[in-house]
């Protein structure tokens, strides 16, 4: 190559999973964050995770919350990608 090699630049994409709705469906259902930690369905690193969106959420934790609120994952998570829903 003339010039030396070329370099590709791309721009990462912030992706991210967002629970809003399964806090909404977790009052709506009568659970708080506490009686969830207490049960034992999900753990207090997980729900702080969930809350600041932050880190990796276990498919077992997805599945136990499903089971327990009867719902499926569409119901408690949404993908939001880069700039979306920003005011």
């Amino acid at each position: 190559m003339q010039g030396g090699p070329r370099i590709l630049k791309t721009r990462m994409i912030d992706m991210s999973i967002r629970y809003d709705k399964l806090f909404a469906l977790l009052k709506e259902k009568g659970y708080s964050t506490y009686r969830i930690r207490q049960e034992n369905i999900v753990s207090q690193a997980a729900l702080t995770k969930m809350k600041n969106g932050t880190g990796d959420i276990d498919t077992r934790t997805i599945e136990r919350l499903c089971a327990v609120l009867n719902c499926q994952p569409g119901d408690i998570m949404e993908y939001v990608s880069d700039g979306e829903g920003v005011a």
